[in-house]
């Protein structure tokens, strides 16, 4: 049951991703890196700077250790607040569930904002 949520709230990102281009900003301090993500210039959080950014108003997630500024799209998440199961960490399992389409591992690069640190 829970993994049933958890994938819903990652297709309503998903599908939200499509539909509306937000812009973010990046909040919190981090080291400047090179990223291969759109040919940016990353920078590079660790967990404990990610898990501070768990609520609703400053949602960060991580998905294959790349970070993501997640905050505007959670009151347009098709799942409703099932964003916010992983806000904070690692939502890597439930991103990639059989729920999304191949376009939503493109949309998500709008809300990259960076690399965990290893």
């Amino acid at each position: 049951m829970e993994m049933i949520v958890i994938t819903l709230v990652v297709l309503f990102v998903i599908g939200a991703l499509f539909i509306i281009p937000r812009s973010h900003s990046s909040k919190g301090k981090a080291n400047t890196a090179p990223s291969n993500v759109n040919g940016k210039t990353a920078r590079t959080y660790t967990k404990k700077e990610v898990s501070v950014h768990n609520t609703r108003k400053d949602c960060w997630i991580i998905i294959k250790d790349k970070v993501y500024d997640v905050t505007p799209y959670v009151e347009e998440h098709p799942g409703g607040d099932a964003i916010l199961n992983n806000a904070g960490g690692d939502s890597t399992e439930g991103f990639y569930g059989p729920q999304h389409a191949s376009r939503v591992f493109d949309m998500v690069d709008e809300f990259y904002i960076g690399d965990l640190k290893p």
